[in-house]
């Protein structure tokens, strides 16, 4: 199939999904690059205009309760399927491959081509700018001591940055057994080096919990009463590298509002 257009957008970061809402260009993609589950937009950004309810979520942390917004996750698939709707996606996630001719994209799934685009312009989101450190997502179980109020700590060091707490996936149904997600920063020619692996960073969750006094489950008393606790039992999940950080256009943001009017066909039966 061919498709013509005097401008496309390429690739499928936040900042692409909302330039090709704001624009109305079609989106073309290879790789989903789906938001960081726990990036969240400011407390008070309004939404609404896109059936984005703002609902009041406060996280606890050893600072005091912290004020967040949606998940930028939310947002970005919002817009996608208001694009999807409009006929703006053409090759869904379809695509597994692009190459780049003169003045067109041919668009290949595994087994053969699937559309080729020609184009006046192209704005293409896939270039990052060229940075020295990677970042680093461990995601750890807890398979004792998993239970608590934290769902928040921030460290001073690059290496386990942040550290975000959820209700864990690997339990059916609502559960107060949290896992944890390892945000860490670190430089490319160091990332091989175990004392920076995910085994490390796993240690270093525990070692941060317990420097703040979190403890594992009750064990026992001990003769002068005082209570025992057991340690806290991990395991790795896995760890997700990412080139770079998500970024947000602030000025293609605030265009969101004016730019609904138009979905406002399909946004009315949300």
């Amino acid at each position: 199939m061919v498709y013509e257009h005097a401008d496309i957008v390429i690739g499928s970061s936040l900042d692409a999904v909302i330039f090709s809402f704001n624009n109305r260009y079609p989106i073309f993609f290879s790789d989903v690059e789906r938001p960081f589950r726990f990036d969240f937009l400011e407390h008070d950004l309004d939404l609404s205009f896109l059936k984005l309810c703002l609902e009041p979520k406060t996280l606890t942390t050893f600072d005091g309760d912290k004020k967040i917004g949606i998940t930028k996750e939310l947002l970005w698939e919002r817009l996608l399927f208001l694009l999807s709707l409009d006929g703006h996606v053409p090759t869904s996630d379809l695509c597994t491959n692009i190459r780049h001719d003169q003045d067109a994209i041919v668009c290949f799934n595994e087994y053969s081509k699937i559309a080729e685009v020609r184009y006046e312009r192209m704005h293409d989101f896939t270039k990052k700018t060229e940075n020295d450190k990677i970042v680093c997502y461990d995601w750890v179980a807890f398979n004792s001591g998993g239970k608590h109020d934290i769902d928040f700590i921030q460290t001073d060091d690059d290496f386990v940055k942040e550290i975000w707490f959820y209700s864990s996936d690997r339990i059916c149904g609502k559960t107060k057994v949290k896992d944890a997600c390892a945000v860490s920063r670190i430089d490319k020619n160091l990332i091989d080096d175990f004392d920076l692996s995910e085994t490390m960073a796993r240690f270093k969750v525990v070692k941060e919990m317990e420097n703040r006094g979190m403890k594992g489950l009750l064990s026992s008393y001990g003769p002068s009463g005082k209570p025992k606790h057991y340690n806290f039992k991990t395991s790795t999940i896995s760890r997700q590298k990412s080139a770079s950080e998500s970024s947000l256009n602030h000025k293609e943001l605030s265009r969101l509002k004016s730019s609904s009017l138009y979905y406002s066909k399909y946004l009315r039966y949300l």
